[in-house]
Protein backbone atom coordinates (compact mmCIF):
# COMPACT_ATOMS: atom_id res chain seq x y z
CA UNK A 1 0.00 0.00 0.00
CA UNK A 2 1.47 3.55 -0.67
CA UNK A 3 1.75 5.46 2.47
CA UNK A 4 -0.59 7.95 2.94
CA UNK A 5 0.41 10.70 5.55
CA UNK A 6 3.68 11.76 6.73
CA UNK A 7 3.40 9.76 10.01
CA UNK A 8 2.92 6.69 7.53
CA UNK A 9 5.99 7.49 5.31
CA UNK A 10 7.35 7.70 8.99
CA UNK A 11 6.75 4.23 9.62
CA UNK A 12 8.55 3.29 6.64
CA UNK A 13 11.76 4.58 7.42
CA UNK A 14 12.07 2.93 11.08
CA UNK A 15 12.07 -0.68 9.38
CA UNK A 16 13.54 -0.52 6.13
CA UNK A 17 14.21 -4.47 4.39
CA UNK A 18 18.27 -4.76 4.25
CA UNK A 19 20.63 -6.17 1.37
CA UNK A 20 20.66 -10.26 1.12
CA UNK A 21 23.66 -11.21 3.15
CA UNK A 22 23.79 -15.21 0.88
CA UNK A 23 24.02 -12.36 -2.11
CA UNK A 24 26.90 -10.82 -0.99
CA UNK A 25 28.45 -13.57 0.49
CA UNK A 26 28.19 -15.41 -2.96
CA UNK A 27 29.35 -12.65 -5.08
CA UNK A 28 32.73 -11.74 -2.96
CA UNK A 29 33.35 -15.73 -3.36
CA UNK A 30 32.81 -15.54 -7.15
CA UNK A 31 34.74 -12.31 -7.08
CA UNK A 32 37.72 -14.12 -5.88
CA UNK A 33 37.81 -16.69 -8.37
CA UNK A 34 37.30 -14.60 -11.59
CA UNK A 35 40.54 -14.17 -14.05
CA UNK A 36 41.69 -11.72 -12.59
CA UNK A 37 44.40 -10.30 -9.78
CA UNK A 38 42.63 -9.51 -6.49
CA UNK A 39 41.34 -6.06 -6.40
CA UNK A 40 42.23 -5.55 -10.12
CA UNK A 41 39.09 -3.76 -11.26
CA UNK A 42 39.09 -1.61 -8.06
CA UNK A 43 35.82 -0.09 -7.25
CA UNK A 44 33.74 -2.17 -10.20
CA UNK A 45 34.01 -5.08 -7.58
CA UNK A 46 32.61 -3.02 -4.82
CA UNK A 47 29.79 -2.22 -7.06
CA UNK A 48 29.10 -5.44 -8.23
CA UNK A 49 29.17 -6.86 -5.17
CA UNK A 50 26.77 -4.13 -3.65
CA UNK A 51 24.33 -4.34 -6.39
CA UNK A 52 24.18 -8.33 -5.88
CA UNK A 53 23.19 -7.76 -2.43
CA UNK A 54 20.11 -5.59 -3.34
CA UNK A 55 19.37 -7.50 -6.33
CA UNK A 56 19.82 -10.96 -4.80
CA UNK A 57 21.63 -12.54 -6.78
CA UNK A 58 25.56 -13.52 -7.08
CA UNK A 59 25.29 -12.46 -10.49
CA UNK A 60 23.43 -9.05 -10.57
CA UNK A 61 22.54 -7.97 -14.20
CA UNK A 62 21.16 -4.21 -15.16
CA UNK A 63 18.40 -5.12 -17.62
CA UNK A 64 15.72 -2.54 -16.96
CA UNK A 65 17.13 0.97 -15.41
CA UNK A 66 14.72 3.63 -14.56
CA UNK A 67 15.31 7.51 -14.84
CA UNK A 68 12.42 9.26 -12.97
CA UNK A 69 12.29 13.25 -13.72
CA UNK A 70 10.10 15.22 -11.48
CA UNK A 71 9.15 18.86 -11.58
CA UNK A 72 7.85 21.12 -9.55
CA UNK A 73 8.29 25.31 -8.82
CA UNK A 74 9.23 27.07 -6.12
CA UNK A 75 7.60 30.34 -4.27
CA UNK A 76 11.36 31.13 -2.88
CA UNK A 77 12.31 32.65 -6.26
CA UNK A 78 10.19 35.52 -5.31
CA UNK A 79 13.84 36.51 -3.34
CA UNK A 80 15.60 36.83 -6.47
CA UNK A 81 17.27 33.48 -6.07
CA UNK A 82 17.73 32.55 -9.21
CA UNK A 83 18.70 33.52 -12.93
CA UNK A 84 15.59 31.97 -15.14
CA UNK A 85 11.92 32.55 -14.59
CA UNK A 86 9.73 30.01 -13.01
CA UNK A 87 7.82 29.20 -16.46
CA UNK A 88 11.19 27.59 -17.49
CA UNK A 89 10.18 24.24 -15.35
CA UNK A 90 7.22 24.24 -17.44
CA UNK A 91 9.29 24.35 -21.12
CA UNK A 92 11.58 22.33 -19.64
CA UNK A 93 9.09 19.53 -19.02
CA UNK A 94 7.86 19.61 -22.10
CA UNK A 95 11.16 19.85 -23.91
CA UNK A 96 11.64 16.19 -21.71
CA UNK A 97 8.52 14.80 -23.19
CA UNK A 98 9.98 15.86 -26.09
CA UNK A 99 12.80 14.10 -26.35
CA UNK A 100 15.02 17.32 -26.38
CA UNK A 101 17.01 17.19 -22.80
CA UNK A 102 20.17 16.36 -22.09
CA UNK A 103 19.13 13.56 -19.68
CA UNK A 104 17.19 11.95 -22.69
CA UNK A 105 20.05 11.65 -24.45
CA UNK A 106 21.74 10.19 -21.48
CA UNK A 107 18.87 7.73 -20.90
CA UNK A 108 18.64 6.40 -23.99
CA UNK A 109 22.66 5.88 -24.28
CA UNK A 110 22.05 3.82 -21.19
CA UNK A 111 19.35 2.24 -22.28
CA UNK A 112 17.16 3.25 -19.74
CA UNK A 113 13.18 4.37 -19.53
CA UNK A 114 12.41 7.93 -18.59
CA UNK A 115 9.02 8.98 -17.26
CA UNK A 116 8.47 12.35 -16.15
CA UNK A 117 6.09 13.71 -13.12
CA UNK A 118 5.08 17.22 -13.71
CA UNK A 119 4.29 18.18 -9.90
CA UNK A 120 1.61 21.02 -10.28
CA UNK A 121 3.19 23.33 -11.87
CA UNK A 122 0.81 26.02 -11.79
CA UNK A 123 1.09 26.17 -7.97
CA UNK A 124 4.13 27.04 -6.48
CA UNK A 125 5.26 25.81 -3.22
CA UNK A 126 5.09 28.86 -0.47
CA UNK A 127 8.26 31.57 0.00
CA UNK A 128 9.79 29.02 2.79
CA UNK A 129 11.30 32.73 4.59
CA UNK A 130 7.73 33.76 4.88
CA UNK A 131 5.99 30.42 5.60
CA UNK A 132 6.47 26.41 5.27
CA UNK A 133 6.93 25.59 1.87
CA UNK A 134 4.46 22.72 1.95
CA UNK A 135 1.89 21.82 4.25
CA UNK A 136 1.85 18.09 5.30
CA UNK A 137 -0.63 17.11 3.54
CA UNK A 138 1.35 18.70 0.48
CA UNK A 139 3.91 17.57 1.18
CA UNK A 140 2.81 13.83 1.60
CA UNK A 141 1.25 14.40 -1.76
CA UNK A 142 4.65 14.91 -3.07
CA UNK A 143 6.01 12.00 -1.62
CA UNK A 144 3.39 9.65 -2.80
CA UNK A 145 3.86 10.73 -6.46
CA UNK A 146 7.32 9.68 -6.13
CA UNK A 147 6.26 6.25 -4.80
CA UNK A 148 3.95 5.36 -6.74
CA UNK A 149 6.20 6.83 -10.29
CA UNK A 150 8.75 3.67 -9.46
CA UNK A 151 8.29 0.95 -12.01
CA UNK A 152 8.45 -2.28 -9.78
CA UNK A 153 10.31 -4.00 -12.53
CA UNK A 154 13.28 -1.53 -12.79
CA UNK A 155 16.66 -2.80 -11.57
CA UNK A 156 18.08 0.14 -11.47
CA UNK A 157 16.32 3.42 -10.49
CA UNK A 158 17.59 7.32 -11.19
CA UNK A 159 15.44 9.82 -9.83
CA UNK A 160 16.56 13.18 -11.07
CA UNK A 161 14.68 16.77 -10.88
CA UNK A 162 13.55 20.53 -12.69
CA UNK A 163 12.39 22.83 -11.10
CA UNK A 164 13.72 27.13 -10.91
CA UNK A 165 14.89 27.88 -7.48
CA UNK A 166 15.33 24.36 -6.26
CA UNK A 167 19.17 24.75 -5.52
CA UNK A 168 18.28 27.39 -2.90
CA UNK A 169 15.78 24.77 -1.18
CA UNK A 170 18.21 21.67 -1.47
CA UNK A 171 20.95 24.56 -0.19
CA UNK A 172 18.31 25.38 3.09
CA UNK A 173 17.61 21.61 3.66
CA UNK A 174 21.35 20.84 4.17
CA UNK A 175 21.70 23.61 6.23
CA UNK A 176 19.13 22.99 8.75
CA UNK A 177 20.16 19.81 8.42
CA UNK A 178 23.76 19.46 8.85
CA UNK A 179 24.35 22.91 10.13
CA UNK A 180 27.37 25.19 9.03
CA UNK A 181 26.80 28.92 7.75
CA UNK A 182 24.08 29.17 4.63
CA UNK A 183 27.12 30.56 2.92
CA UNK A 184 28.86 27.12 2.52
CA UNK A 185 25.78 25.74 0.98
CA UNK A 186 24.41 27.87 -1.32
CA UNK A 187 25.85 28.23 -5.01
CA UNK A 188 24.98 29.82 -8.32
CA UNK A 189 22.87 27.22 -9.73
CA UNK A 190 21.21 28.55 -12.65
CA UNK A 191 24.47 31.08 -13.08
CA UNK A 192 23.11 34.01 -10.78
CA UNK A 193 25.78 36.43 -9.89
CA UNK A 194 27.47 37.94 -6.74
CA UNK A 195 24.10 39.26 -5.41
CA UNK A 196 22.13 36.74 -6.52
CA UNK A 197 24.57 34.41 -4.54
CA UNK A 198 23.98 36.87 -1.14
CA UNK A 199 20.17 36.79 -1.75
CA UNK A 200 20.40 33.25 -1.89
CA UNK A 201 21.90 32.66 1.18
CA UNK A 202 19.80 35.54 3.23
CA UNK A 203 16.92 33.21 1.28
CA UNK A 204 18.75 29.94 3.09
CA UNK A 205 19.19 31.49 6.50
CA UNK A 206 15.87 33.26 6.59
CA UNK A 207 14.21 29.94 6.06
CA UNK A 208 16.26 28.30 8.47
CA UNK A 209 15.76 30.11 11.07
CA UNK A 210 11.88 30.17 11.13
CA UNK A 211 12.06 26.19 11.50
CA UNK A 212 9.89 25.04 14.32
CA UNK A 213 10.93 21.42 14.11
CA UNK A 214 14.14 19.83 13.16
CA UNK A 215 12.41 16.73 12.18
CA UNK A 216 13.45 15.33 9.00
CA UNK A 217 9.94 15.36 7.31
CA UNK A 218 9.28 18.40 8.91
CA UNK A 219 11.97 19.98 7.33
CA UNK A 220 11.49 18.61 3.88
CA UNK A 221 7.93 20.19 4.39
CA UNK A 222 9.27 23.34 5.37
CA UNK A 223 12.17 24.05 3.02
CA UNK A 224 11.38 21.56 0.05
CA UNK A 225 9.68 21.56 -2.98
CA UNK A 226 7.54 19.39 -4.38
CA UNK A 227 10.12 17.27 -6.71
CA UNK A 228 12.54 17.31 -4.02
CA UNK A 229 9.45 15.63 -2.08
CA UNK A 230 8.70 13.24 -4.40
CA UNK A 231 12.79 12.24 -5.55
CA UNK A 232 12.41 11.17 -1.50
CA UNK A 233 9.38 9.25 -2.02
CA UNK A 234 10.75 7.09 -5.10
CA UNK A 235 14.33 6.57 -2.96
CA UNK A 236 11.75 5.36 -0.53
CA UNK A 237 9.93 2.79 -2.54
CA UNK A 238 12.82 2.08 -4.42
CA UNK A 239 14.59 0.63 -0.80
CA UNK A 240 11.10 -1.06 -0.32
CA UNK A 241 11.00 -2.77 -3.59
CA UNK A 242 15.18 -3.05 -3.15
CA UNK A 243 15.82 -1.67 -6.13
CA UNK A 244 19.33 -0.20 -5.76
CA UNK A 245 19.53 3.75 -6.76
CA UNK A 246 22.06 6.42 -8.19
CA UNK A 247 22.11 9.60 -6.71
CA UNK A 248 21.98 12.38 -9.32
CA UNK A 249 23.56 16.25 -7.76
CA UNK A 250 23.44 18.36 -5.24
CA UNK A 251 19.25 18.81 -5.28
CA UNK A 252 18.76 14.69 -5.41
CA UNK A 253 21.36 14.79 -2.58
CA UNK A 254 18.98 16.73 -0.43
CA UNK A 255 16.22 14.32 -0.43
CA UNK A 256 18.37 11.98 -0.01
CA UNK A 257 19.55 13.52 3.13
CA UNK A 258 16.18 13.85 4.60
CA UNK A 259 16.34 10.06 4.50
CA UNK A 260 19.54 9.71 6.06
CA UNK A 261 18.46 12.09 8.45
CA UNK A 262 15.12 9.90 9.12
CA UNK A 263 17.17 6.53 9.46
CA UNK A 264 20.98 6.52 9.27
CA UNK A 265 20.73 2.99 7.17
CA UNK A 266 18.12 4.55 4.90
CA UNK A 267 20.82 5.35 1.83
CA UNK A 268 21.95 2.10 2.07
CA UNK A 269 21.00 0.76 -1.43
CA UNK A 270 22.09 4.28 -3.11
CA UNK A 271 25.28 5.01 -4.48
CA UNK A 272 26.66 8.35 -5.19
CA UNK A 273 27.29 9.02 -9.00
CA UNK A 274 29.35 11.97 -9.21
CA UNK A 275 29.96 14.91 -7.72
CA UNK A 276 28.61 18.10 -9.35
CA UNK A 277 30.59 22.29 -9.46
CA UNK A 278 27.35 22.61 -7.78
CA UNK A 279 29.13 24.52 -4.05
CA UNK A 280 27.68 22.08 -1.54
CA UNK A 281 27.23 19.19 -3.44
CA UNK A 282 31.09 18.22 -2.00
CA UNK A 283 30.18 18.88 1.50
CA UNK A 284 26.56 17.28 1.68
CA UNK A 285 28.44 13.76 0.17
CA UNK A 286 30.99 14.32 2.64
CA UNK A 287 27.54 14.37 5.25
CA UNK A 288 25.80 11.66 3.95
CA UNK A 289 29.54 9.16 3.89
CA UNK A 290 28.92 8.81 0.16
CA UNK A 291 31.76 8.44 -2.65
CA UNK A 292 30.90 9.71 -5.73
CA UNK A 293 31.56 7.38 -8.56
CA UNK A 294 32.28 10.18 -11.31
CA UNK A 295 33.90 13.79 -11.40
CA UNK A 296 32.98 15.74 -14.47
CA UNK A 297 31.99 19.13 -13.18
CA UNK A 298 28.79 18.30 -14.42
CA UNK A 299 25.70 20.95 -12.53
CA UNK A 300 22.86 20.25 -15.20
CA UNK A 301 20.57 18.00 -11.98
CA UNK A 302 17.74 16.47 -14.43
CA UNK A 303 19.03 13.03 -13.04
CA UNK A 304 22.22 13.52 -15.88
CA UNK A 305 25.16 12.68 -13.76
CA UNK A 306 23.44 9.48 -12.40
CA UNK A 307 21.74 8.58 -15.83
CA UNK A 308 25.46 8.82 -17.23
CA UNK A 309 26.94 6.73 -14.25
CA UNK A 310 24.06 3.86 -14.66
CA UNK A 311 27.02 2.15 -17.62
CA UNK A 312 29.35 2.30 -14.98
CA UNK A 313 27.05 -0.34 -12.71
CA UNK A 314 26.54 -2.13 -15.64
CA UNK A 315 29.93 -2.38 -16.37
CA UNK A 316 30.73 -3.13 -13.29
CA UNK A 317 27.61 -6.05 -13.06
CA UNK A 318 28.91 -7.20 -16.24
CA UNK A 319 32.27 -8.06 -15.70
CA UNK A 320 31.26 -9.14 -11.80
CA UNK A 321 28.86 -12.12 -13.63
CA UNK A 322 30.46 -12.59 -17.07
CA UNK A 323 33.57 -13.10 -16.21
CA UNK A 324 34.72 -16.54 -16.22
CA UNK A 325 36.35 -17.84 -13.25
CA UNK A 326 39.70 -19.50 -13.13
CA UNK A 327 38.32 -23.31 -13.39
CA UNK A 328 36.01 -22.42 -16.43
CA UNK A 329 38.77 -20.92 -18.42
CA UNK A 330 40.89 -23.44 -17.36
CA UNK A 331 43.61 -20.56 -16.31
CA UNK A 332 46.11 -21.14 -12.92
CA UNK A 333 45.24 -18.72 -9.94
CA UNK A 334 48.07 -17.17 -8.42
Amino acid sequence: MTPATLDDFRVVLSDLPTAEGAAIAGALARNGQLTKPPGALGRLEGVAIWLAGWQGSEKPRILAPQVAIFAGNHGVVAQGVSAFPPEVTVQMVANFQHGGAAVNQLARVAGATMTVTALELDRPTADFTQTAAMSAEDCAAALRAGWEAVDEGADLLVPGEMGIGNTTSAAAIAHALFGAAPEDWVGRGTGVDDAGLARKASAVARGVARLTSREPLDVLAALGGREIAAMAGAMLRARSLRIPVLLDGFIACSAAAVLQAANPKALDHCLAAHTSAEAGHGRLLAALGKEPLLNLGLRLGEGSGAALAINIVRAAAECHSGMATFAEAGVAAG
